[in-house]
């Protein structure tokens, strides 16, 4: 079986001003296969699962892992808990999608703000 993709938000040119390098998609996608992924590696994030477009559209915070082989990056939204989600690009088709989402400490916040991993996002 192969996932379904959907539109969940347009990209926000502005990300592109924050990573060293641009996007020029139009919009984000999500997998059906997301909720599979989170309910097997990160059950306690599902509450957050329905965020995903109010994440991409306000986000606290912006990133790149530096440890990802391929163009993606990170947003950080800060609620009663940092959660962040990974969007990647799917090289083949090029598209966006949400890769994943899951919880930060403070403390993992805080590092990758100070080691730049992580930057503030000016909405």
């Amino acid at each position: 079986m192969t996932d379904r993709i959907f539109p969940i938000h347009s990209f926000n040119l502005k990300f592109n001003e924050y990573l060293p390098f641009s996007f020029t998609q139009d919009f984000i996608y999500q997998s059906s296969g997301l909720k599979k992924h989170i309910e097997k590696r990160h059950p306690e994030c599902l509450p957050y699962l329905p965020m995903i477009p109010d994440i991409i559209a306000s986000p606290d915070y912006i990133g790149v892992n530096p440890n990802e082989n391929v163009k993606s990056f990170e947003l950080v939204k800060v609620l009663n808990e940092n959660i962040q989600i990974g969007i990647k690009l799917d090289i083949k088709k090029n598209y966006l999608y949400v890769a994943t989402l899951h919880t930060i400490t403070d403390g993992k916040l805080q590092h990758g703000l100070k080691n730049g991993r992580l930057i503030k996002f000016d909405k």
